[in-house]
């Protein structure tokens, strides 16, 4: 399949995360988040994995380095778990903003924790799943417990993850201890995987959260995985797992209505087009409706929404095709369905008998009419001369004037 990486950076707290945004060709299933473990980053070869099994089930993922970490600016020193969930919560409200709000939320370790928190303050999450995560926050201070008395006593203190050296600071323990015990307060449903041989957050900890959530809740256990899913073949696994769980939970994209509850404050008729981001994301809003136009991949969009020519034709389609029913209505006839194809080119002087020197290339709309039913041949004949005199077929076909005025500024 088809996919496309986009480089992004978003702001939390006044700082720059690099985050890395990889999306299908078409997406169906919605967008998601993955938190990657405590003091890694969004390159390590799980969440790689994981996401490119995601985007191959559907799923856009935005994956992102937290505060202080890869390629995010501020001092890890200076964050803490809580920092973590107003990471995820600004990744959330980005996606919102420029793409489509988040479905589901994936947290690897820590930000398996983290996640839990997070979603609990981002309304579109219909699903959480966590890997090898803790269930209390305060559990991670195991991992450099050597030194937990001389953070306490200095204030701060060096100590050694993974090979790599950070500075913890007292504020970082004070924060996990008082880390909110929201388990029970999550409301969507919660997949969790863990493995029996986990040595860095033993299985116990999947347990608790188990006993903590409500339903509905899922526990998968990774037999002979490690901690850092560091087997191709475990984070292939869990994104095939959490593909499918999730069919149960998040609706696609197709299946969620466009629809704004609230009047836009736009007349009937009217039409309103606003930037989703910077690129070719739009959203369209009419006076209660909205919907996104883009353009594909293959010209640098994100292919979230039809594109422009894609809303001509549809604008042309759905006339004819309401047209061609208010007729068999009217008088009568057997018409039982109708589907409308159309197509759009460019035709040059020598293709097409309707150019002339003037005009030396001339737009094409092709329409194809599918009418299903019991018709006669004359009125088969008669329903496709009235495909004719759908108004917005009119509307093209006429002289049409475009005219376009800045409006000051309020």
């Amino acid at each position: 399949m088809a996919t496309k990486k986009s480089k992004l950076t978003f702001t939390s707290h006044g700082l720059e995360l690099a985050a890395l945004l990889e999306a299908p060709d078409h997406i169906t299933r919605g967008y998601a988040i993955f938190a990657h473990c405590f003091t890694c980053g969004k390159d390590i070869v799980a969440a790689a994995r994981i996401t490119r099994s995601l985007t191959d089930a559907g799923f856009a993922v935005l994956r992102f380095d937290f505060t202080g970490l890869g390629g995010s600016e501020g001092d890890f020193a200076n964050t803490n778990y809580s920092s973590n969930v107003e990471d995820l919560v600004a990744a959330a409200r980005y996606l919102e903003e420029n793409y489509l709000a988040p479905s589901l939320l994936i947290g690897h370790s820590l930000g398996g924790r983290a996640v839990i928190s997070a979603a609990q303050r981002i309304q579109s999450v219909q699903a959480v799943a966590t890997i090898g995560a803790p269930a209390d926050a305060a559990h991670v201070a195991k991992q450099f417990s050597a030194s937990l008395d001389e953070i306490q006593s200095q204030g701060v203190a060096q100590v050694n993850l993974a090979g790599r050296k950070f500075s913890i600071q007292k504020q970082f323990l004070d924060d996990i201890h008082q880390a909110a015990q929201d388990i029970e307060s999550l409301r969507v449903p919660l997949l969790i995987f863990h493995s029996p041989l986990d040595k860095t957050v033993s299985i116990a900890q999947a347990e608790k959260i188990y006993k903590q959530a409500k339903h509905p809740k899922s526990f998968i256990s990774l037999d002979h995985a490690d901690h850092l899913l560091t087997n191709k073949a475990d984070a292939a696994f869990v994104a095939q797992s959490i593909a499918i769980w999730s069919t149960r939970y998040i609706k696609t994209i197709a299946d969620t209505p466009m629809i704004d509850n609230t009047a836009s404050g736009l007349q009937k008729g009217d039409v309103r087009v606003t930037e989703k981001n910077h690129q070719f994301t739009r959203r369209i809003e009419t006076d209660h409706h909205q919907w996104l136009a883009d353009e594909p991949l293959t010209v640098n969009g994100d292919n979230l929404g039809p594109d422009p020519y894609e809303h001509l034709l549809a604008a042309l389609g759905a006339c004819t095709s309401m047209t061609l029913r208010m007729y068999a209505k009217r008088k009568n006839l057997n018409l039982e369905d109708v589907q409308i194809l159309l197509s759009h080119n460019r035709e040059h002087g020598e293709d097409c008998l309707e150019c002339d020197e003037t005009h030396p290339k001339i737009d094409v709309i092709s329409r194809e009419l599918i009418l299903k039913g019991d018709l006669t041949p004359d009125e088969r004949q008669r329903l496709t001369e009235i495909a004719d005199l759908c108004p917005v077929h009119k509307t093209l076909e006429n002289k049409v004037v475009v005219r376009t005025r800045l409006k000051p500024e309020a």
